[in-house]
């Protein structure tokens, strides 16, 4: 796969996830507990898919030494960072919490589930939704603002 694909399939595995999320999320406010685990399960194999090709893409940049992606500087760039530093600090904060909140799941541990799952859920669909705004503003808006 050329490297330039990267970021457009990144973006739509979050994009994927952020749906499967919010599909799993309804299906268990109708008490549609199978439909629930299904959509969750499915986000979850679309997250590991999008970890496994992010990290992908970044050692091939690096073997290529393309360390940095720079934001055109100017009044979009302090927005650009905040998104990106909370993405990526929470990035790594969820993956603990998702493992543990399907590690209840598994053990039918529902009290304990339901209540990590509860703190779980918005901070993985923030990941998810910010990991495809992180998309269009670094390879749609910013080529605009750089003109």
């Amino acid at each position: 796969m050329k490297l330039e694909y990267f970021p457009v399939l990144n973006a739509s595995l979050n994009a994927a996830s952020a749906a499967l999320l919010l599909a799993g999320y309804a299906f268990i406010r109708a008490r549609k507990v199978v439909a629930h685990a299904t959509m969750m399960i499915a986000a979850l194999v679309t997250s590991v898919a999008f970890l496994a090709c992010y990290l992908t893409y970044h050692t091939l940049r690096a073997r290529q030494h393309i360390l940095v992606t720079q934001f055109p500087p100017g009044p979009v760039k302090p927005f650009y960072l905040a998104i990106l530093i909370s993405h990526s600090i929470l990035a790594v904060v969820i993956v603990p919490m998702i493992g543990v909140t399907v590690y209840f799941a598994a053990h039918r541990n529902w009290p304990s589930h339901r209540t990590l799952a509860r703190r779980t859920f918005p901070l993985w669909l923030y990941v998810s939704v910010t990991g495809v705004v992180i998309y269009w503003m670094l390879y749609h808006l910013a080529p605009t603002l750089s003109k």
